[in-house]
């Protein structure tokens, strides 16, 4: 489906600096977890399907963006129930819509109808909670992580391979913002990152197409930590994934999923200490159990995030896995009324740089030179597969015998 101009009928404008005024005078909330909320409404497959897409060749039983167009009804009351459970802001249920994410499904063609679909259940709800209540909410459209990656490797033997390229990662999202941004949404979320290099994309593919949009909407970044190393899969520390986003200048960089709060408590303190942005934190109600379920309960999230926001670590809140609006209504409560963090100020002439760590040049730096430990003055082997535009394939093969020499 082709890109319709409906957009600016939807957008409200000004929305970042209301966010901004908001973030700046309390802790704001985010809904809770979407797949938990469908999985414990009882669907079938017939309701995935509806009946446009009874005869579709594929299974699409458990895509939970289809529901925007076959079940709207089940996502606007999973909206209500966060937004009347105190949600400030609520994402779009649009996790997975895009088309390499869609693509197991057989849906790809869909992707720009089920993210306008997504962002308009979003808006149509916020703005009813917010002519009931008075109270500003906003609509984040939701950019999910792929089940591919543009830093790893899928094949053990071949470092070099790669499922997908920059470009389809780029376009991929590309049209999913369209979408978002047609629907009407307040903010953009690239969630979930565990790869900063599929990240960089989602964030080239906004910034490129909110400027044919004509639009401007704030970026909200949130990584996961994989586990206690805290790093995130594709190996960045907080610090070094902080370093390679900041050139997208985000209103909110935050941390969700993965781990429960306790498990984050030490790098959202580290974030809220580093980061010139907001700090957002959404953590999974604790730790999966045996079963992959969620176990911690409303008063213990709550309890955990209110230690939080006591601390001045954080200026938004909310849950991920295995929350609900019971969670969301105890977070709001123990949030109320405590101050948001106070951003921090920036050391003035500092550069910092990142691979897998970060690299901090101050103003009492040395001479330093940043290059690549492989050079065609140094490789004359390598040099040859640069002249030859082979920079993938024979490199690799040759690997093990110029690790052991010292020119290759």
């Amino acid at each position: 489906m082709s890109p319709s101009p409906v957009g600016s009928e939807l957008a409200r404008p000004g929305v970042e600096q209301r966010l901004r005024s908001e973030l700046d005078r309390r802790i704001l909330v985010l809904d809770g977890a979407w797949g938990t909320m469908i999985q414990g409404s009882g669907l079938e497959p017939r309701d995935y399907r509806g009946e446009r897409f009874m005869d579709h060749p594929d299974d699409v039983t458990g895509d939970p963006d289809l529901l925007n167009l076959t079940r709207p009804d089940v996502v606007t009351g999973i909206h209500r129930a966060y937004l009347g459970a105190g949600a400030d802001v609520t994402t779009t249920n649009t996790f997975t819509a895009t088309s390499i994410g869609q693509a197991d499904y057989g849906l790809g063609e869909f992707v720009y109808e089920l993210n306008v679909a997504g962002a308009r259940l979003a808006r149509e709800a916020c703005d009813e909670i917010e002519r009931e209540t008075g109270r500003q909410r906003f609509v984040a459209g939701s950019m999910g992580p792929l089940n591919q990656t543009l830093s790893l490797s899928s094949k053990v033997d071949d470092p070099t391979f790669r499922n997908v390229t920059f470009d389809q990662v780029y376009e991929s999202y590309s049209t999913q913002v369209r979408g978002l941004l047609d629907g009407g949404v307040d903010l953009l979320l690239i969630e979930t990152i565990f790869d900063t290099l599929n990240a960089k994309a989602a964030v080239a593919a906004a910034r490129d197409v909110m400027l044919e949009h004509g639009s401007d909407l704030p970026l909200w970044l949130s990584v996961t930590i994989v586990d206690l190393s805290g790093r995130t899969l594709s190996g960045q520390t907080l610090e070094a994934f902080c370093a390679a986003v900041e050139h997208a200048r985000p209103l909110i960089v935050g941390l969700n999923c993965s781990l429960g709060a306790t498990e984050l408590r030490q790098y959202v303190s580290e974030l809220a200490r580093i980061s010139p942005a907001y700090v957002g934190c959404y953590p999974n109600a604790g730790l999966p159990n045996a079963f992959g379920g969620y176990d911690e309960d409303a008063a213990t999230t709550s309890r955990f995030l209110r230690e939080f926001a006591e601390a001045g670590l954080v200026n938004l809140v909310g849950g991920c896995c295995g929350t609900t609006p019971t969670h969301i209504r105890e977070i709001a409560a123990a949030v109320e009324a405590l101050p948001p963090r106070t951003l921090p100020g920036r050391e003035a002439g500092a550069s910092t740089f990142s691979g897998l760590e970060p690299f901090t040049i101050g103003q009492d730096t040395g001479f330093v030179m940043i290059g690549e430990r492989t050079n065609v003055t140094g490789s004359a082997r390598f040099r040859r597969l640069i002249e030859a535009n082979d920079y993938q394939g024979r490199w690799m093969s040759h690997s093990s015998r110029c690790a052991a020499a010292p020119i290759c």
